[in-house]
């Protein structure tokens, strides 16, 4: 007598990083720890019982945990004329799921496969669930003889088979075992204790894996197990009678798991390999089922197909080469050697003469991802690569069945067509594989597995700068790039100075540093795919200066006209500066900052009077190189009274002169001289509608007059300037002309510069 042994889960948060394990907890009967460790494949089987005209149906049914499904037949060269939808129940969340259909596989015709073949649909990932609801309808409705017999849903539960499987247990599931055994999880009961009255329910449980299944997965191509047969679905198949050679690669192997890193049962396929003569193309599959499987689980979901195929289909082995997983992960497919021509049963009529890649999910809706995309396109080029065949190119391949594709296209067996190297399942019969959207993405996998680098371009160059159409650097430059190929498929990246490479960058690299000598140079990248296809970028003008630029002018300070007061002298700074290649800017350092262009010349400040000040600028040529100015100067304010005075003047008083006070006169001939060292002088006066002119002296010469009148009144004002190459001794003299009927002169001092 058996006894059930109900497993639960228990959350685990380890090491405070939010990160949950899933430990399955001591059963009632006390199992052994190697017996919780792992867990062999097991398959249950229960027939689908008349219902409506022109249906099959398994009502809401409580099962033993699975995680994929199908629908199958008896009479593997039979076909499913209707349609069978399947439904499940969570085990995370006890939730029913919406109907989903499931789509028809290919007919098998392989007489390897033996009388117990039958006919299946693709199978399903639906995640760990512990029910199921099946109907199948004949396309017209109208009568049950036209679906086939021995309809039944097959209910996989993958197991626990890898290291990395046993430390995340996915669910909890039943174990049944009798008394006297230690209740391992392998002598579980079939579902027949839960199955609806009338229905013929069976189970059968493959031996546990291999203790090899387990292992880590091997480097080498030749790491799968020993050699099983693989089941021909083209009516051209013939055993090969020898084992062929692995021809080298024109492009490096991607990594790929193998059979025991994902945890194959061996004992499922005995049989010897099949192998073709070479690989001509290579078919593109989507398994369908989920999206939304972790990564982790797709070794599990490699072990369910597998034993699908070899215990539902009762084919040999695993139809396919290789599967892909949405994360890139490249899994071992079919034995007998990753290297070798396998002969596999992926596309119906065409096996004979290509290889399989299914990637794990179901691309109707949505497109596969980058990763999954990157690792067909390495796996193709690969295979495809032993055989000199270009990814991007067409082939001949002859139909080893009358068919018709998804397009119409019908096809003779025996005759010759041609096909794209990498082609989708529905190019070579008719089937909506590998779906609607990942078929669209079939052009950039055959443009990255054959190359060149698509879409290359050099996005910048760190270390130099442009001006115009020319970059200037001081010698050393940083190179970035951007590719739409994924760096997996690109040997190297090469940055070429006057066409040779001057540095070497890997694959995955984005940027790569080079010293140029004096001079110009262009400055390209060149991508090399994997193929040996090259690809360059347009070249750039870089110039290499190490000269720094020059002040041809020093900065000077002149003075400006203006308003005048103690703290705020208008001045203009004034200079020139010059590059051999390019110059950039020049900037103003102190008193204050300001950054100008490299054609300015001057701009308008203040400065105060009485305090020494540095005036520092910065010289900038497009290479980075610079120079520096930064010479001093002092404005000084000359009070009226420090002048020397002829005729009559009078003294006013004011806050809105300078100091509080200024000189006025309307004698004609009145004058005011002052004599100081330097290279500027503005005279300061008053002005209003009633001011009259005066006449300016400069060294004992008559330089010009200058008219006060203003229509309005205002004070302090540099009305006049003057400024010489350097700083000497000078004398300014002012005159009053005795303007008729308004003779007015108001003087506030002079300001100089030293």
């Amino acid at each position: 007598m058996k006894r059930r042994a109900w497993l639960t889960l228990g959350a685990v948060v380890l090491g405070g990083g939010g990160v949950v394990t899933y430990a399955v907890a001591s059963p009632s009967a006390g199992h052994g720890a190697e017996g919780r460790a792992k867990r062999p494949v097991k398959i249950y089987d229960l027939a689908l019982k008349g219902g409506a005209i022109g249906e099959r149906e398994l009502p809401r049914t409580d099962t033993e945990q699975f995680s994929l499904l199908g629908v199958s037949w008896t009479g593997s060269t039979k076909r499913l004329h209707g349609t069978a939808q399947v439904r499940t129940r969570s085990v995370g969340t006890g939730e029913w799921t919406a109907w989903q259909d499931l789509e028809a596989a290919d007919p098998l015709e392989d007489p390897e496969a033996g009388p117990d073949a039958r006919g299946a649909s693709e199978p399903l990932w639906v995640g760990p669930s512990d029910g199921v609801q099946v109907q199948v309808v004949h396309q017209d409705g109208s009568t049950s003889t036209g679906l086939p017999k021995g309809l039944q849903v097959n209910l996989v539960d993958p197991g626990v088979a890898t290291a990395a499987e046993t430390k995340a247990e996915p669910a909890a599931y039943v174990a049944e075992g009798t008394p006297s055994d230690s209740a391992s999880p392998a002598d579980s009961a079939s579902p027949a204790d839960s199955a609806s009255p009338g229905e013929s329910v069976t189970a059968s449980a493959p031996a546990s894996p291999s203790d090899s299944a387990s292992a880590a997965p091997s480097d080498s191509a030749s790491a799968s197990a020993s050699p099983s047969s693989s089941a021909s679905q083209s009516a051209s198949a013939s055993p090969s009678a020898t084992t062929p050679s692995a021809p080298p690669s024109t492009v490096p192997e991607p990594p790929i798991v193998s059979r025991a890193g994902w945890g194959a049962d061996e004992s499922l396929s005995p049989d010897p390999s099949d192998y073709n003569a070479d690989v001509k193309a290579v078919f593109v599959h989507h398994t369908d089922g989920t999206n939304d499987y972790t990564c982790s689980e797709s070794p599990a979901i490699v072990r369910a197909i597998y034993a699908y195929h070899t215990q539902t289909e009762h084919w040999n082995d695993i139809g396919y080469n290789f599967l892909v997983d949405k994360c890139g992960t490249i899994f071992e497919g079919r034995k007998g050697g990753v290297d070798k021509p396998v002969l596999g049963a992926h596309t119906y009529g065409w096996n004979r003469e290509s290889a399989g890649i299914a990637v794990l999910g179901d691309y109707t809706d949505a497109g596969a991802t980058d990763a999954a995309l990157e690792s067909v396109a390495r796996i193709a080029a690969w295979k495809l690569g032993q055989y000199g065949a270009d990814p991007a190119g067409t082939v001949k391949l002859t139909a080893g069945a009358t068919q018709t594709n998804f397009f119409g296209t019908s096809f003779t067996s025996g005759t010759a067509y041609t096909f794209n190297r990498i082609s989708g399942h529905r190019d070579g019969y008719n089937t909506q594989c590998p779906g609607n959207s990942l078929y669209p993405q079939l052009p950039t996998i055959r443009a990255w597995a054959a190359g060149p680098v698509q879409d290359l371009k050099l996005t910048s160059l760190s270390g130099a700068a442009l001006s115009g159409s020319t970059y200037y650097t001081k010698g050393t430059i940083t190179a970035k790039w951007s590719t739409t190929t994924p760096g997996s498929l690109i040997s190297k990246f090469e940055v070429l100075v006057d066409g040779k490479a001057a540095a070497t960058a890997s694959g995955t690299a984005t940027s790569a540093s080079a010293t140029l000598g004096a001079g110009s140079h262009t400055v390209a990248v060149r991508a090399v795919h994997q193929s040996g296809r090259n690809t360059t970028t347009a070249a750039l003008t870089v110039v290499t200066d190490t000269t720094a630029p020059t002040f041809t002018t020093a900065p000077k300070l002149s003075l400006r006209t203006g308003t005048v007061s103690t703290t705020a002298v208008p001045v203009t700074l004034g200079w020139k500066a010059a590059d051999d290649a390019a110059l950039k800017s020049v900037s103003l350092l102190s008193p204050t900052t300001a950054t100008f262009g490299p054609t300015t010349t001057g701009s308008s400040r203040t400065a105060k009077s009485g305090s020494a000040a540095t005036w520092s600028m910065k010289a900038y040529d497009y290479a980075g190189n610079t120079r520096t100015s930064s010479p001093s100067f002092t404005p000084v304010i000359l009070q009226e009274t420090s002048a020397v005075r002829s005729g009559t003047w009078t003294a006013r008083s004011s806050t809105n002169y300078l100091g509080g006070k200024s000189y006025s006169s309307t004698s004609k001939g009145a004058s005011l001289s002052w004599t100081f060292t330097g290279r500027s002088a503005s005279w300061v006066v008053s002005r209003a509608s009633t001011s009259g002119q005066a006449y300016v002296y400069v060294d004992g010469t008559k330089v010009t007059t200058v008219d006060l009148k203003s229509s309005t009144t205002s004070y302090r004002q540099a009305i006049w300037t003057k400024t010489w190459s350097s700083s000497a001794k000078h004398t300014v003299k002012i005159v009053v002309v005795g303007t008729s009927g308004r003779p007015t002169v108001t003087t506030d001092g002079l300001v100089y510069i030293k």
